[in-house]
Order: C-alpha cells, then sequence, then structure tokens
C-alpha cells in the first residue's frame, strides 16, 4: 500500500492530533504493536483513548525517573492509572541514547558511541530519533514482540510530531532495527 508522508511545517504538540489519526489508521490496515511516547502523559494518554477496546498492544514510553533532576517525575501517578485503565502497558526507564554516556561526555569532554548514534539519528528529527529509542526500550522491557513491524510514535519536546513504522530489536541488537517507512515528520 502506497502511503504519502505528512510533513509539518513546525514540531510540536499541535501535530499530535494528525500524529495520532495516522496511527489509528495503521491499526485500522492491522498493525497490533503500538509504541508511544509521552512525557507529561497527555500524548500517552490521547493515544490510548483512541485506541481503548481495540484489540492493540500499546506500550506507553516515558522518561526516566529523575530525568528533569532528582527526584523528579514527570508523569503523575494518577495520569499512570489513568493510562494503565485504557489497557496500555507504561514503561519508564533510561534513554538508550542518553544517561551514563551524557554523564561521562559532560565530564571528560568526550565523544561516544551512543551520543554519535543519537546525534545521527537526530538527522532525521527529534521525533524519529525518540521513535527508534522507544521501540528498542519496549523491546528490552518484553512489551512488544521483536522483529516485527510496529507503529512508533514520538515528538520533540511535547506533543507527537513524528510517526513511523519499524521493524523492532532490542538494544543488544541495535543494527537490526529498521525504519521501514516514515508516515510523519517535521520539515524544521
Amino acid at each position: 500500500m502506497k502511503r504519502e508522508v505528512q510533513y509539518f511545517e513546525k514540531t510540536g504538540p499541535e501535530n499530535t492530533g494528525d500524529c495520532l489519526e495516522i496511527m489509528q489508521d495503521l491499526v485500522n490496515e492491522g498493525y497490533r504493536n503500538v509504541v508511544v511516547a509521552t512525557t507529561s502523559g497527555e500524548t500517552g494518554l490521547a493515544a490510548a483513548k483512541r485506541l481503548e477496546g481495540r484489540w492493540v498492544n500499546l506500550a506507553v514510553i516515558t522518561h526516566s525517573a529523575n530525568f528533569k533532576g532528582p527526584n523528579v517525575e514527570e508523569i503523575s501517578q494518577d495520569k499512570r492509572k489513568e493510562i494503565e485503565s485504557l489497557g496500555a502497558k507504561i514503561y519508564t526507564g533510561t534513554i538508550l541514547t542518553h544517561s551514563l554516556e551524557t554523564a561521562l561526555a559532560g565530564k571528560f569532554s568526550g565523544v561516544y558511541p551512543t551520543l554519535l548514534i543519537a546525534q545521527t539519528l537526530r538527522r532525521f528529527g527529534e521525533g524519529l530519533k525518540v521513535c527508534c529509542e522507544i521501540v528498542m526500550e519496549a523491546v528490552d522491557a518484553g512489551l512488544i514482540p521483536e522483529g516485527e513491524e510496529v507503529v512508533a510514535v514520538a515528538g520533540t519536546g511535547r506533543g507527537a510530531d513524528a510517526v513511523c513504522l519499524i521493524k523492532s530489536a532490542a538494544s543488544k541488537r541495535f543494527l537490526d532495527l529498521k525504519v521501514t517507512e516514515i508516515l510523519a515528520k517535521p520539515r524544521g
């Protein structure tokens, strides 16, 4: 099936509705594994509401605890419970292209492999980088199967502005991860 890419003029949450509509269309086509990035929980909740009552394996991926600072949790317990009540699974863990190497780079002013990978993926857009990360995180956590084409939705900062189909892989097998189709992304 030939699909057109939807390009957004700007990054940001104003594109979330369009991205979730694309996600829903892909589910209507038969895709059953969906991974969505969320920071505050708003995008994850909106995706869960759209997919409520459908047989879909929805994994909602948050920032790691303490990402924004010591003892700071970006998604509230109430939001978590609401998302889970709609049948989604939530994963909060370390961002694969962040953390340890970011700490080392800051301390020793070096460049490290995962930081190079992150910067390379950013050439396609922040949201598409996050799509790759969250799919691997979801596989690593056992929330979605490995080796299947899954729908990934993510964004730049808040909201969603990128949608793609990715052949899933665990982070240990990063080189097997394949972006098979880009369906939405910002031009900027």
